[in-house]
């Protein structure tokens, strides 16, 4: 006989409240470690840089409260635990410059800077966007937006180039990374593209070795989804990006559809381009070879950062150097490309396990969201975002181990850059909203006043 158990949902307010709490603690800790173990002495700005970061925890927990009480606990958290973690590591380096050379930096006070930005964002979207499935409306705005972000580095006079890929716009003396706001209008367009036509392109077509191919009619998506990635290859020059938008859209089609098939289409199509790319660009090659043996005579000194990397990851060992007494300094761009190995080389195997361990979690509230909503543009845009993460973490984590070879994207949250963080702290305050939708209960989600019609309600 079966047990019928009601659950009524609570906000856990309270909970996201400690665990806030915690993160800033955490944080601030490691903030003031970095001091002692540098220079033996507490952090000047120490008591600056607690109050900002509690001042902050309070917005988020008051934005939450106040628009959207039924979010996920632990979403907020993480962000702001992996946010200060990585201020502390780039205060890290800029103190190891400071002594060791070859220039004193001032990275961490920008990282901060950039941080209170971002965190502002996520709480402007908390309140702009009191319905997700707003968003819908604007669906061919979105592809508009993400197509111009994505060409902006191509612009005379407005794109740069940089360690061999044109991905930058200069303006007024400040770079901006175009690439990182597109994702996110790319994954809105995606969501309400895929939800209108998700029946068409579920349907089986021919058969091929054992697998149901689509219909050949319904292609036209992954062409120009693939076109337009190739796009980004060919003339930007970048490996990194066009992989994780093509891979955005498959894996969005993938949810959408439920079909293996669109997968595999995904991988065969996306081959032959990075195989040209190895072949015909000359950093795209050294990176490969790099990735193959980075320690031999022929490529010890044109990989090494890639070498300098693996001396900082084998220094840190299973409990690190301790933060503030590594040797972050000697890697190269080890504030942003490579700022896991110098999170690892100071908090060692343990550190670095537990960072990845808070991205998964993360990526899990994000798929957890999109299981729990009821409408097909949420579930899209919710496992779209998760996506996105999990994909910048594996490609980042997995160049500087070796796994794969190294491309151009940043890790989340950690690495140093504003463009970077401030689009990640927007596609954090979606998933809280998203995570709201999924578990707020369904009586007072749709006699709330949403501005939503009854039949995107339903859609």
């Amino acid at each position: 006989m079966a047990t019928i158990v009601s659950y009524t949902a609570r906000p856990r307010r309270l909970t996201q409240a400690l665990l806030l709490a915690f993160a800033v603690s955490v944080g601030v800790t490691a903030y003031a470690l970095v001091g002692l173990g540098r220079f033996e002495e507490l952090p000047a700005d120490l008591m600056q840089v607690g109050i900002g970061a509690a001042v902050v925890a309070v917005l988020l927990q008051i934005a939450v409260m106040w628009r959207a009480p039924y979010a996920d606990p632990t979403i907020l958290p993480i962000v702001v635990l992996l946010n200060m973690l990585g201020v502390a590591v780039i205060a890290s380096i800029d103190s190891a410059n400071i002594l060791y050379g070859p220039r004193a930096t001032a990275m961490a006070d920008r990282q901060m800077i950039w941080s209170v930005l971002g965190a502002a964002l996520c709480v402007g979207v908390l309140v702009a966007l009191r319905d997700h499935r707003w968003l819908r409306r604007y669906t061919w705005i979105f592809a508009l937006t993400g197509a111009l972000l994505l060409l902006m580095p191509l612009v005379p006079g407005l794109g740069s180039e940089r360690n061999g890929s044109r991905i930058w716009i200069s303006i007024a003396g400040n770079s901006f990374q175009p690439a990182e706001l597109a994702k996110i209008a790319f994954a809105v367009f995606f969501a309400g593209y895929l939800v209108a036509r998700r029946d068409t392109l579920a349907l089986a077509g021919p058969k091929v070795l054992g697998i149901h191919l689509p219909r050949w009619s319904d292609f036209g998506p992954i062409l120009v989804a693939w076109g337009f990635a190739m796009a980004v290859l060919v003339f930007q020059t970048d490996l990194g990006t066009s992989l994780m938008f093509f891979g955005l859209f498959v894996v969005m089609l993938y949810v959408a559809t439920d079909r293996l098939s669109w997968l595999v289409i995904g991988a065969v199509m996306f081959l032959p381009p990075a195989v040209f790319a190895a072949i015909q660009m000359g950093h795209v090659r050294r990176r490969i070879d790099c990735w193959l043996d980075p320690l031999s005579r022929e490529n010890f000194d044109a990989c090494g950062q890639v070498n300098a990397g693996l001396f900082g990851l084998a220094n840190g060992g299973i409990t690190g150097a301790g933060l503030g007494d590594g040797r972050p300094n000697i890697v190269p761009h080890a504030e942003s490309d490579f700022i896991y190995t110098s999170l690892a080389e100071e908090l060692g195997l343990v550190g670095a396990f537990a960072v990845l361990l808070l991205y998964l979690l993360l990526v899990q509230r994000a798929m957890r969201a999109a299981v729990g909503i009821s409408d097909g543009f949420g579930t899209l845009l919710a496992g779209g975002l998760g996506f996105v993460i999990a994909l910048q973490v594996f490609v980042v984590v997995g160049g500087i181990t070796r796994v794969i070879p190294l491309t151009g994207l940043t890790l989340p949250f950690l690495a140093a850059g504003g463009s970077s963080l401030v689009c990640n702290w927007i596609i954090a305050g979606i998933l809280v909203r998203l995570s709201d939708a999924a578990r707020r209960p369904a009586a007072r989600q749709v006699s709330g006043s949403t501005g939503v019609s009854p039949a995107e309600v339903m859609a």
